[in-house]
């Protein structure tokens, strides 16, 4: 068993519980910066989670992942920004790094099965695996996980899914793990600590160049500093003088300007997806029950009529007017508890 190591306490539980449970266990990290070592398993190449698999005894090996992440996640980052979107950078590393490279290297290994520390839980029902939400609803990363395939979730374990992160902590407390009280990440894990604005004007200046801020009647109300620093729906950073809040309605990338109206002037009801992708071969029309779409990685799902199109397109009636339904996050389907997959925000529709 191989199991994917970041260095924080989530992963290292993962391998004490295999270890405990009597499967071989070896630790993978993968290696993201050139500044790293290459190849091998230093403690430099194998970063903060050297300690955790010293610490359980267990081996720990760096893959390079350093080109594979640029490629698909960092790049297509900073390019959403451009583009006028916000981009879920967890959906893309999940795909190509963790369950793309590292599971392959696994299998490549000879190892049955890639352990991640992700609150998730996996079922096989009638020949189908079905990606599931967390017993622990609050941890839930389902939401991050939709692009998973059948043959990826054949060969995935999620051990923590039936487990809170209060249980993993005691845990990691009884083994004496040296990270057990080390705190959860609230960062882009690569820009810890760092503005993400700050990260995109490096690499693209043109994404924080300053511009004008219209109503949605065109009227001039001010300046924004820059397109990379705003979402659909924000409210916080407009610095604007107004009888009521304003809200941010639309990012105008041709023209380098803002459109901000009142929060009713925000609310959606349809919008549509590309790259959508379904877990199990279905159709939405094949679930008796309304789905759910959930547009945010912690927002409350809603109930949706979904119908699916051509070339990966999905076309998506909301039951309840949302706010924040914002091009370039992910939109993800579950029926009750099953996640059903998900795909990416396109274009949105104003309220009936």
């Amino acid at each position: 068993m191989v199991v994917a190591m970041s260095g924080g306490v989530d992963s290292t539980v993962v391998a004490a519980l295999l270890q405990q449970a009597g499967y071989e266990v070896e630790g993978v990290t993968a290696q993201l910066w050139e500044t790293a070592a290459a190849g091998g398993s230093s403690d430099r190449a194998a970063g903060p989670a050297a300690p955790a698999a010293a610490r359980l005894g267990i081996p720990l090996h760096a893959v390079d992942a350093t080109e594979l992440f640029q490629r698909q996640v960092i790049d297509p980052f900073v390019q959403s920004y451009v583009a006028g979107s916000t981009p879920n950078p967890c959906v893309e590393c999940n795909r190509y790094v963790k369950f793309g490279l590292l599971l392959d290297w696994a299998l490549e290994q000879g190892a049955d099965y890639l352990a991640t520390g992700h609150y998730a839980r996996i079922r096989h029902r009638d020949g189908t695996y079905q990606l599931l939400r967390a017993a622990d609803v609050g941890r839930d990363q389902s939401y991050v996980l939709y692009r998973l395939t059948q043959a990826q979730l054949s060969r995935i374990f999620f051990p923590l899914g039936e487990h809170t992160k209060e249980q993993v902590r005691a845990i990691a407390r009884d083994l004496a793990l040296p990270n057990a009280e080390r705190p959860d990440s609230q960062d882009i894990c690569f820009i810890p600590g760092r503005d993400y604005r700050d990260f995109v004007a490096q690499r693209m200046p043109a994404a924080m160049q300053p511009g004008p801020i219209f109503d949605n009647q065109g009227r001039l109300l001010g300046r924004h500093r820059g397109m990379a620093a705003y979402t659909i729906g924000q409210r916080q950073g407009l610095n604007l003088t107004s009888a009521e809040p304003l809200y941010v309605l639309q990012l105008d990338v041709q023209n380098n300007a803002l459109v901000v109206g009142r929060r009713r002037d925000a609310a959606c009801s349809r919008f549509s997806t590309t790259d959508t992708h379904w877990i199990a071969p279905t159709d939405p029309r094949d679930h008796p029950d309304r789905l759910h779409v959930q547009i945010r990685y912690r927002s409350q799902p809603v109930a949706a009529r979904v119908q699916t199109g051509a070339n990966g397109r999905a076309e998506v009636e909301l039951d309840t007017l949302l706010n924040d339904v914002t091009p370039g996050q992910a939109a993800v389907f579950y029926c009750g508890e099953v996640c059903l997959g998900g795909g990416t925000i396109a274009a949105r529709e104003k309220r009936a």
